[in-house]
C-alpha cells in the first residue's frame, strides 16, 4: 500500500513538474546563421580577422549580393524536367540570401530593401512548382529563400507582419507540400535537399510538428537521404560514392546544413552515430585530394543504383561545402578533420555555392572562428528529436545530445495525455533501454534535459508499442527456402536484411523483403492475424515508400505456405525498364492451392493524387470486402470514394489469415513502408 501511494504521489509530483517548465520556443534568427554569428564576423571585420575579411570580400563583390541587382523573376509557376523558370528563380533566391546577409553584417538599409522586395515578389505570385523534378526544385533555391526571410524577420529590417505573414504562408502552401515527404525514389542528395529545405521551414515557420518530422527523418528516414543511409558505413563512403564526386559532396553539404540549423536550436546532430557526417566529409575529402580511400560494392534504398567501384567522375573539383563542417568539428569540438581542413584551405575564401542555386557557398565568411562558441549558462534547451523503437523485449529510446545539458530525464506513460511517470531522473547519455514492459502494450516516452539553471520542457512525447498489438504477427512467406532470385551480383551483402513490425498507436512501419508474388509461389513479408469472423480488410499506404520494386497490399490466404491460396489486393510497379518512374497500377490476384495465379482484375496506371511522374508521392486506401467466399476488391485516393476493382470467389480455409503482403522486389534490400488505418471489418 505505501509503495503504490508512493508512486502515486511520484506520478502527481511530477506531473507537475512537466505543467510547471516553459513551453521553449525556437531560436531567432536559427538558420544557417544566428544573433552570435553574426555578431562574430562584425568582429571579425572590425579587428581584421583575415578569414573573415576574405570571406566577406568574396561575398560583396559578387553580381547577386548588390542592392542594384535587377529581379529576373516572379513568376506564377517554376518547374524543372521541364524547366520552367529554374534559372530565374534560383538567381533571385541568391540575390535574396546574399543581400539579406549584406543587410545583416553592414546595416546598409539597401541590402535589406533589395532582399524584401525579392522574397515579396515571389510569395506574392508563385502559385506552383512543377516537373518530373519538382521536388529538386523546392529543395535548392527555397532554401536560400527561407534563410533570406529570416535574416530579414529577425534583424529589424523593415518587413512587415503582413509581409511576413504572407511569406509564412507561401513556403507552407507552395513550398512545402511539394517536398514533405522528401524523395525516398531517388538518389540521395534529393532525400536530403528536400530534407534541409523542410527544416528550414519548419524553423522559419514555428512549426514543431514539422521540425520533428525532419528530425525523425534525418536520422531514420527510409530514403537515401537520411543521415546513416547516405553515408553507409564508419569508413564514411557514400551512397553516392560510385556515382559520381560532385553529388557525392552536394549530399553531404545539405545533411551538414540540417545539422547547422538543428545546433542553432541546441541539438547536435553533428555528433549523432559517431560523428558519422563527419565521417563522410574526411573519406570524401580524402578521395578528392587525390588519396586512396576503400570502397564497399553498394546497392541503394531504392534498389536502383548499384555501384561496384568508386567514380572518378569530377573527382579533384572540390565544391565549397568544407568550411561548414570543418569550422564546428575542429574549432567548436577541438576534433581532428585533417582531410577536411586540407579541402577548407584549398577552397578558401569559398565562394558562392554554384552552379544555379544548389548549396550556399560563403562558408569561410559565415562559419570560420578562432575558437569555440560561448554557450551561455541558462534553463536547457528543449529536447527534440526523440526516436522510440521496439528490439523484442525492451523500448529504445534515443536522442540527439542538447548542448548545454548536464543530464537528461525520461518520462513514461501508456496513454498520450498521461498521467506520466519519471522512468529514469539521471542518464547521463543519449539513449535509455528500458525493460520494463507489458508485451502488446503502448508506452509514450518523452525526454527533457537538466542542467544546473533547471530542467527544460519535455520534448513532443513519442510512442512505440512493445512487441505487435495482439494478435497480429509478422512473417516471412517463402523467404529463406527454394525460392532463389536470378541475381547475378553476388558482390552485394545482404547486410542481415530481414523483415520487421513495429506500431506506435497510429500507423504500422514495415521493412519487408522479397521478390513478390508469382506463379512460382509467393515470396514476401506479411503482417497477418488470423481471418475468424472478419468480413474484409481496410489499410492505408502512408507516403512514401523506399524500394522501387515494391510490391504491397492486402491478402487473405490459407496460411504461411508460399503456395497458400490465396486473393490479394496489390501496388505493384507497372516496369522496372524505367526505374526512375516506373509507374504503379493495383491487381487483384486470386492464388489456387495448384500454384498457378490468376489476374482477376487491374487498373489503369494511377494518377495524381497518389501518382506524381510515374512516383508513389500520394495516400492509396486498399480494401478487400468478403462475404462467405465471394470477395470484392477496391481503392480510394481519400478514402470516401471507392473505385472497385475486381471480384473472385475463394474459398477459405480454417487455418486462413488476413493481413498485409508486402515485398522489396530483391533479396538484397528491405523496403520501409507506413501503413495507417489497419483494421479488420466485422459483420
Amino acid at each position: 500500500m505505501m509503495r503504490s501511494l508512493k508512486k502515486t504521489l511520484c506520478i502527481v509530483l511530477f506531473s507537475g513538474i512537466y505543467g510547471s517548465a516553459r513551453s521553449q520556443q525556437f531560436i531567432h534568427p536559427g538558420l544557417l546563421s544566428n544573433d552570435k554569428d553574426i555578431a562574430r564576423i562584425k568582429m571579425g571585420l572590425t579587428t581584421g580577422q583575415p578569414d573573415i575579411k576574405a570571406g566577406f570580400e568574396e561575398l560583396s563583390r559578387h553580381p547577386q549580393s548588390q542592392f542594384t541587382y535587377q529581379l529576373q523573376g516572379p513568376l506564377t509557376m517554376v518547374g524543372r524536367n521541364p524547366t520552367v523558370g529554374q534559372g530565374a528563380y534560383d538567381n533571385d533566391a541568391n540575390a535574396a540570401f546574399q543581400n539579406a546577409l549584406m543587410w545583416a553584417i553592414t546595416g546598409d538599409i539597401r541590402h535589406a530593401k533589395k532582399a524584401i522586395e525579392i522574397v515579396n515578389a515571389w510569395s506574392n505570385t508563385l502559385t506552383a512548382i512543377t516537373g518530373k523534378d519538382a521536388v529538386l526544385m523546392a529543395g535548392l533555391g527555397p532554401f536560400k529563400m527561407v534563410n533570406a526571410a529570416e535574416l530579414l524577420r529577425y534583424t529589424n529590417s523593415g518587413w512587415t507582419k503582413n509581409e511576413i505573414l504572407r511569406t509564412e504562408k507561401h513556403f507552407r502552401e507552395i513550398i512545402y507540400p511539394v517536398i514533405q515527404n522528401y524523395a525516398p525514389f531517388a538518389n540521395g542528395n534529393w532525400d536530403s535537399a528536400a530534407l534541409k529545405t523542410a527544416m528550414s521551414i519548419a524553423i522559419f515557420c514555428n512549426d514543431h510538428q514539422i521540425f520533428e518530422n525532419t528530425l525523425d527523418y534525418y536520422q531514420r528516414g527510409a530514403g537515401d537521404g537520411s543521415l546513416t543511409n547516405y553515408i553507409i558505413n564508419d569508413s564514411g563512403q557514400s551512397q553516392e560514392s560510385g556515382r559520381d564526386q560532385s553529388h557525392t559532396q552536394l549530399g553531404i553539404a545539405h545533411l551538414a546544413d540540417c545539422c547547422e540549423m538543428a545546433w542553432h536550436q541546441g541539438l547536435d546532430l553533428y555528433g549523432l552515430q559517431n560523428n558519422r557526417l563527419l565521417k563522410g566529409f574526411e573519406y570524401t575529402a580524402k578521395y578528392n585530394l587525390g588519396y586512396d580511400v576503400p570502397f564497399t560494392p553498394t546497392i541503394d534504398r531504392t534498389g536502383k543504383y548499384r555501384h561496384y567501384h568508386i567514380s572518378g567522375d569530377t573527382r579533384g573539383r572540390l565544391r565549397a561545402v568544407y568550411e561548414e563542417v570543418y569550422n564546428h568539428y575542429v574549432r567548436r569540438r577541438g576534433q581532428q578533420a585533417p582531410f577536411s581542413a586540407e579541402a577548407a584551405a584549398r577552397l578558401r575564401p569559398e565562394s558562392q555555392g554554384a552552379p544555379g542555386a544548389d548549396h550556399t557557398g560563403f562558408g569561410t565568411l559565415l562559419y570560420s572562428r578562432l575558437y569555440p562558441d560561448s554557450i551561455t549558462a541558462s534553463v536547457p534547451y528543449r529536447s527534440a528529436g526523440v526516436i522510440v523503437t521496439n528490439s523484442g523485449d525492451v523500448n529504445i529510446i534515443t536522442w540527439p545530445s542538447i548542448n548545454n545539458a548536464g543530464y537528461y530525464r525520461i518520462r513514461r506513460a501508456t496513454k498520450p495525455d498521461g498521467p506520466y511517470e519519471l522512468l529514469a531522473g539521471k542518464i547521463m547519455s543519449d539513449h535509455f533501454i528500458d525493460r520494463n514492459l507489458i508485451k502488446g502494450r503502448l508506452y509514450y516516452y518523452a525526454v527533457a534535459a537538466v542542467n544546473p539553471n533547471g530542467q527544460s520542457a519535455f520534448s513532443t512525447s513519442k510512442s512505440i508499442c512493445a512487441g505487435l498489438p495482439f494478435p497480429w504477427k509478422i512473417a516471412d512467406i517463402g523467404i529463406g527456402g527454394d525460392h532463389v532470385e536470378g541475381d547475378p551480383d553476388t558482390l552485394f551483402s545482404t547486410g542481415g536484411k530481414k523483415s520487421m513490425a513495429s506500431y506506435n498507436g497510429a500507423t504500422f512501419e514495415l521493412h519487408g523483403i522479397g521478390t513478390g508474388t508469382d506463379s512460382q509461389g509467393d515470396h514476401c513479408t506479411m503482417l497477418y492475424q488470423p481471418l475468424k469472423q472478419s468480413t474484409g480488410i481496410m489499410m492505408r499506404y502512408v507516403p512514401q515508400l523506399s524500394a522501387q520494386a515494391t510490391q504491397l497490399g492486402l491478402t487473405i490466404r490459407n496460411g504461411q505456405d508460399a503456395n497458400a491460396g490465396s486473393v490479394s489486393l496489390l501496388l505493384r510497379s507497372v516496369t522496372q525498364s524505367n526505374p526512375e518512374s516506373p509507374g504503379w497500377r493495383m491487381q487483384f490476384l486470386r492464388h489456387l492451392e495448384n500454384g498457378r495465379t490468376e489476374v482477376i482484375a487491374s487498373s489503369d496506371e494511377l494518377k495524381s493524387p497518389v501518382v506524381t511522374s510515374g512516383r508513389m508521392t500520394g495516400s492509396l486506401w486498399f480494401k478487400i470486402n468478403k462475404s462467405e467466399n465471394h470477395f470484392i476488391s477496391s481503392y480510394s485516393a481519400d478514402g470516401r470514394q471507392w473505385t472497385t476493382l475486381g471480384k473472385a470467389d475463394f474459398k477459405t480455409a480454417t487455418r486462413s489469415v488476413v493481413g498485409v503482403l508486402v515485398a522489396s522486389g530483391s533479396t538484397l534490400i528491405d523496403t520501409q513502408i507506413a501503413i495507417g488505418e489497419l483494421k479488420l471489418l466485422k459483420p
